[in-house]
């Protein structure tokens, strides 16, 4: 398959990607019936009226090993499909397919020392 037709494949994929949830909100706005009242503008949580502050502060820690999850989680994203489609890439692009995607990993790992020797992943 020549390069430009995938391109063009992957890029109505996109636009129809971006299109459809858009073309759904405006289409549930439409149909929607809507009469706010104060009784539906209550907060509750499972059935039961909430009761307090409901602002909980939480450990930048926490937020931290998050970033780093979703970090990881999009390296795995860009890494399995690279994977499964290296052996045609390499023969398409050549050697040069490994080198960038060492690159890509070596940016990661040195993230990851980074943060390692800037204690945050030490919980203390």
């Amino acid at each position: 398959m020549p390069i430009t037709k995938a391109f063009l494949i992957i890029s109505i994929f996109f636009i129809i990607a971006v299109l459809l949830p858009i073309a759904a909100f405006i289409l549930a706005r439409i149909l929607r019936a809507s009469r706010p009242t104060d009784e539906k503008a209550k907060t509750y949580e499972s059935g039961v009226e909430s009761v307090g502050s409901s602002w909980v502060q939480f450990h930048v820690r926490y937020y931290l090993y998050a970033l780093l999850f979703v970090v990881f989680d999009v390296e795995a994203i860009y890494l399995f499909p690279w994977a499964a489609a290296y052996d045609v890439l390499r023969s398409d692009i050549g050697l040069a397919i490994l080198l960038e995607m060492g690159l890509f990993i070596g940016f990661l790992v040195l993230g990851l020392i980074y943060a390692w020797k800037k204690k945050v992943l030490e919980w203390k």
